[in-house]
């Protein structure tokens, strides 16, 4: 009878753990605390408040001096941006920078869409409320979070915030408009830095779902790229029933399948065993040469931020010189990394020096360059494939915009085992890894159209 007991107790926990593991469709949402000091007992202060970007005088007279006092290396003869950012072209940087940049006027830029700060698991995080102006009889808008990424900010989005809130007086498809919250990540821009260690993606996923329900968002979508991306993504685990859909124009895997793995040796030689399209092939072989000496080409900033990003973000927070070589090198390479055989690095193919100062100067202006590297420690630091999130399954309807210049692809084949509802992945036709920067008119038309097949097959059930 004990023996009977025994067995039927062990049968008992198998079948529990067997259904409660098949049953796991959500990850732990989880709960934070990241100001200074011990959490209060107090409650948390609900206020939403205004906010609008400020600089006195006395910063922009600090900023000249520093400018004035640039010392340069001299490149080596031919060496372009091989070797990183050119200083024969960034004497041309910071003379504009210095001369002809008007940071006042870009301040009325930057405030010309509604800005708020609330505080959110103890720290102010600050973010844009953009509601459509022009809305159809019968229409109504919907809720879009999006979210930027490193080296970036939410100044990324502001080409295309009009072509989502207003998209058909912008020749879009006015059928879906779009009320947006564009928040910085904590640690960026004017949203407060956390004041403690463990603040990574997953705590930004759930900072901005707190966000989007003390908005009053109870369905929304969601839409990133680089570690925009990854937030989207952990917010879908996270909050399933919440998020409508999440579009994304940056895949990022960290575990493969041994069939993954096996397509990287015969994929080239059969693609259809491996659900590989030509334009796969053609961005992903040979191997060796477009992903491989890529890594090992484009990862050294990763591997430092995520290891010791103190270090070099003291430098980067003293000098305004440095901080812009290091965020625009990322502008070149990221954008094309054919614009690495250029002396300018071909910066101002894509972007003008005005754009790219004034996300240069979010950073100076704000002091977050050593937090935003941060995040790459806390995202990494723990190791590659070992948190539960990298593994888990995204089930919300997924959009995918893989554009031809992204430093890395991953095939659809490659990123339907984790995104296991892909209802649009489409090949862009131009642009890199700053897809809302370089081109919004494109990335607006992916989301749209990604929305109107969720809209569609919602409507249908």
């Amino acid at each position: 009878m004990l023996l009977e007991l025994i067995m039927a107790a062990v049968l008992g926990t198998i079948i529990y753990l067997f259904l409660t593991k098949t049953k796991e469709k959500v990850l732990p949402i989880g709960d934070g605390w990241w100001a200074a000091g011990e959490k209060p007992d107090s409650e948390e202060d609900t206020m939403i408040r205004p906010f609008k970007v400020v600089t006195s005088e006395e910063e922009i007279q600090d900023l000249h001096q520093r400018l004035d006092k640039a010392r340069f290396a001299d490149p080596l003869e031919d060496s372009y941006f091989h070797y990183g950012f050119n200083a024969t072209y960034l004497k041309k940087i910071v003379s504009y920078w210095r001369n002809e940049f008007n940071w006042k006027k870009q301040v009325e830029i930057l405030n010309q869409f509604p800005q708020f700060k609330t505080k959110i698991e103890g720290i102010d995080v600050h973010f844009l409320h953009i509601k459509p102006l022009h809305l159809s009889e019968g229409q109504s808008a919907k809720p879009l979070l999006m979210i930027h990424g490193w080296p970036g900010s939410v100044y990324e989005l502001y080409k295309i915030i009009p072509l989502l809130t207003d998209p058909a007086n912008h020749g879009l498809n006015g059928d879906h408009v779009f009320e947006m919250i564009c928040p910085s990540i904590p640690g960026f821009g004017f949203s407060e830095a956390p004041h403690k260690k463990g603040f990574n993606p997953m705590c930004a996923a759930r900072v901005f779902y707190k966000l989007m329900l003390k908005l009053g968002f109870q369905k929304f979508y969601v839409q990133g790229g680089d570690y925009g991306s990854v937030i989207c993504t952990n917010l879908a685990q996270i909050a399933p029933c919440h998020v409508k859909g999440i579009h994304i124009n940056l895949v990022y895997l960290s575990t493969f399948s041994f069939k993954q793995l096996l397509s990287i040796l015969l994929g080239q030689y059969f693609p259809g065993l491996f659900g590989f399209q030509a334009e796969d092939i053609q961005r992903l072989f040979p191997f060796k040469r477009k992903v491989l000496h890529i890594i090992f080409l484009e990862s050294g900033y990763l591997h430092l931020q995520a290891t010791k990003p103190d270090t070099v973000g003291c430098g980067l927070n003293d000098s305004p010189v440095g901080l812009a070589a290091y965020i625009l090198e990322k502008f070149s390479t990221w954008t094309d990394s054919s614009f690495k055989k250029l002396e300018d690095g071909g910066l101002e193919k894509k972007f003008t020096l005005d754009d790219l100062l004034t996300n240069v100067m979010i950073y100076w202006a704000s002091g977050c360059v050593v937090s935003s590297m941060r995040f790459y420690k806390e995202c990494f630091g723990k190791g590659i494939g070992i948190e539960k999130h990298e593994t888990f399954p995204v089930e919300v309807p997924t959009g995918i915009a893989a554009f031809p210049n992204e430093v890395l692809h991953f095939p659809r084949s490659w990123a339907q085992k984790k995104y296991v509802n892909i209802v649009s992945f489409n090949f862009m036709p131009r642009g890199g890894h700053f897809a809302a920067f370089e081109e919004p008119a494109l990335l607006a038309t992916d989301i749209l159209q990604f929305v109107d097949k969720v809209e569609k097959a919602t409507f249908v059930q």
